[in-house]
């Protein structure tokens, strides 16, 4: 009896054999070919590195061919190709090579292993400037969060205008694809980063291999909701009455209320004529002072006078006399040699006693 676990994980250090003429002596029937346009930008890198292009895919029977004209790559399989996976890796190639990929890491898609992804983040959000963005979240201050997540999915990632490359293995380009998606939808890629240092940490564990993972991994929730903005006017529905809403007043009907209409025109025009010298003499006031403000002096701080520190101090008599005479009492210099016989020999009778 086997267990199940063990049937269902790979060995470790075990690699599918790799895929030799003697799989398919006869090689292939048709000829298959691929091709995919370069941006300007590139011209010069790929007219550099393109005899080693031709030189990888020929270990694999695969003809290359670069067109500067027409800024386009074209792969195409030959009579001796016996693989028929090759052109396919062969498409992935020119692919990252024209998403700037650097050819070290391009070549890297023609080994078993390794699988590519390229995954178009242009269409994802609708604002220009939110998609930049978005673009430089992913790729953090200095390239921090690309380089943390390339060190825990084992992928190379190159985040090149409107689309990301990913090369390394399947494990890793699907987190990958994962994380790029979620950033594009305003999901922070460190919460995801965390998740995958978490799930590293529990497959070094053994017995953890066929358990669920939901319960050590974290679930993060939106604590940052914005409130619905209120609009600057609010509608308030009036109260419902049967009643129509009175009448407004006409221009006739102002008139007659202040006794304008009963006047002649040429009253009225003066009258109107008054109005308008009023407010021009009104506007006219206000010009004034407002010019006026610059001349007004400002209002000045009264000066106060410092007082001069007194520079005579008054002199303690007391204090003086008092330190005479305790200078009196105090005796100058060596004591006389009648005064020192007498000290030592009292010193020695307190000896004596103790």
């Amino acid at each position: 009896a086997v267990d199940e676990s063990e049937l269902l994980t790979v060995p470790d250090g075990w690699k599918e054999p790799a895929f030799t003429r003697e799989d398919n002596p006869k090689g292939l029937l048709e000829e298959s070919s691929f091709a995919t346009l370069f941006p300007k930008y590139r011209e010069a890198y790929l007219k550099e590195c393109w005899p080693l292009v031709q030189k990888a895919l020929g270990e694999h029977y695969v003809n290359a061919a670069l067109d500067l004209i027409e800024g386009s790559m074209t792969v195409t399989t030959t009579k001796k190709t016996f693989d028929p996976y090759a052109i396919i890796r062969a498409r992935d190639l020119i692919k990252l090579l024209a998403r700037s990929v650097p050819f070290e890491q391009a070549v890297r898609i023609l080994q078993d292993d390794v699988a590519c992804d390229i995954i178009k983040i242009g269409s994802l959000v609708r604002k220009r400037e939110t998609f930049i963005k978005r673009r430089a979240r992913l790729l953090g201050p200095k390239g921090s969060t690309l380089k943390a997540l390339e060190l825990l999915t084992n992928c190379y990632i190159m985040v090149q205008g409107n689309t990301v490359s990913a090369l390394g293995p399947f494990s890793g380009l699907k987190e990958v694809r994962k994380v790029v998606l979620d950033t594009m939808k305003n999901i922070h890629p460190i919460y995801n980063i965390k998740t995958l240092m978490i799930k590293r940490e529990l497959a070094k564990d053994p017995e953890l291999r066929m358990q669920s993972w939901e319960r050590f991994l974290p679930k993060f929730k939106r604590k940052n909701l914005k409130k619905r903005k209120e609009p600057k006017k609010k509608n308030t529905k009036k109260e419902y009455t049967p009643f129509p809403p009175p009448q407004p007043e006409s221009q006739i009907d102002k008139e007659l209320a202040s006794g304008e209409y009963f006047l002649k025109e040429r009253q009225k025009k003066r009258k109107r004529m008054e109005e308008i010298k009023a407010k021009q003499a009104d506007a006219v006031k206000r010009r004034q002072e407002e010019r006026n403000k610059a001349f007004i002096p400002p209002k000045e701080k009264p000066v106060v006078k410092t007082k001069k520190a007194s520079t005579e101090k008054k002199i303690d008599i007391e204090a003086i006399k008092e330190k005479v005479k305790n200078a009196k009492k105090k005796k100058l210099g060596a004591l006389p040699e009648e005064e020192v016989k007498l000290k030592m020999a009292a010193d020695e009778k307190k000896k004596k006693k103790k």
